[in-house]
């Protein structure tokens, strides 16, 4: 069984009816077919592009491998733990929940969906639906879908180049059109649709209110405090019981070494500006550009990263430690100001 190292990726499209055909400047790729909604970067079909392990799937290697590839914190070292998404919305998603963890095992699902939204680009005036107005009440939505006006029930909010935001399970939510988002998530694509402003897809009225929580974590996660040295910047986007992601900027070559935890994590590194070349005793030289991620098996202690010039990246990994909900804001926004 070959030695584990620095995975690089390669992502699967997938056609969305609110998707774009330009996906520029994080992929150059022609799109010929319908429009590209999102760009899976760590599904369990991405495969490896680099080394003895090229062709294997996400899938593959958790089932080969196990903890030594996802590490101590998986809940379960059979599956990828996190599912890393680029988001190219052009128009309003439909109105969605997903269910926590105890609710995906009443329904055979291995794990709920509690996910994040980084804003890479986003138009004057992109918003997003987090979670319903104080006060509202299953029976509103209900009421509110069947009368086609459920969209008044959200809070409308701005979003800006460089929020994150929080997702908890439970949360109904919408993604307006004009931004960019990496979402990172629960490995889990179980999605309740509430509503579809009148569009003839198919809703998940029943199974959606009973995942539904009318309050919940949701909201601008609090960054926590920039951290910089020797051309390195970093600042932690978010913390929760089901990841960690970091932001990096990166002037200056920088070898990353694990903590000495009880614990460890894979690592996944998603480029999102520039390009970086990562060596490790493991392996040869992977370099990934702009909208390329590479995994860092949990057995993988140290690497050097070499920015090319400059290099922004995610690192999106699983807490080592119990930790607790982030801390977050919710600014509720007038309906009037989204765009129909």
């Amino acid at each position: 069984m070959p030695d584990l190292y620095p995975l690089l990726l390669q992502p699967q499209f997938h056609e969305r009816v609110w998707g774009t055909r330009d996906l520029s400047p994080f992929y150059s790729r022609e799109v010929t077919g319908g429009p590209i909604g999102e760009a899976w970067l760590t599904g369990d079909k991405c495969a490896v592009a680099n080394g003895p392990l090229a062709g294997q799937t996400l899938a593959d290697l958790a089932q080969k491998f196990g903890k030594s590839f996802l590490g101590d914190a998986a809940r379960d070292v059979t599956r990828f733990p996190l599912l890393i998404k680029f988001l190219f919305p052009t128009e309003k998603l439909s109105v969605q929940v997903h269910p926590d963890d105890e609710g995906a095992a009443k329904v055979g699902q291995p794990c709920g969906k509690t996910e994040c939204w980084y804003v890479l680009r986003a138009d004057p005036g992109a918003q997003i639906g987090l979670g319903l107005k104080p006060g509202t009440r299953k029976a509103e939505v209900e009421a509110a879908i069947r009368e086609n006006r459920m969209e008044h029930l959200l809070n409308w909010i701005d979003v800006h180049e460089g929020d994150m935001i929080y997702v908890d399970a439970g949360t109904v939510h919408a993604i307006g059109g004009g931004a960019v988002i990496v979402e990172t998530q629960q490995n889990s694509d179980t999605t309740y649709r509430l509503y579809d402003y009148g569009r003839p897809r198919e809703l998940h009225i029943e199974d959606g209110l009973r995942a539904t929580k009318e309050t919940t974590h949701a909201g601008k996660v609090i960054a926590g405090q920039r951290q910089i040295e020797q051309g390195k910047e970093q600042v932690n986007l978010v913390t929760s019981p089901c990841f960690i992601v970091d932001h990096f900027q990166m002037k200056r070559t920088w070898e990353f070494r694990r903590p000495r935890h009880a614990k460890s994590s894979v690592w996944c590194l998603i480029a999102t500006g520039g390009c970086g070349v990562i060596e490790s005793d493991n392996g040869s030289p992977v370099t990934f550009a702009c909208g390329e991620t590479v995994v860092i098996p949990a057995t993988v202690e140290k690497f050097l990263l070499k920015p090319q010039w400059d290099l922004e990246f995610l690192c999106a990994s699983l807490p080592v430690e119990k930790v607790e909900q982030p801390a977050t804001v919710l600014l509720e926004q007038s309906f009037s100001t989204l765009q129909r």
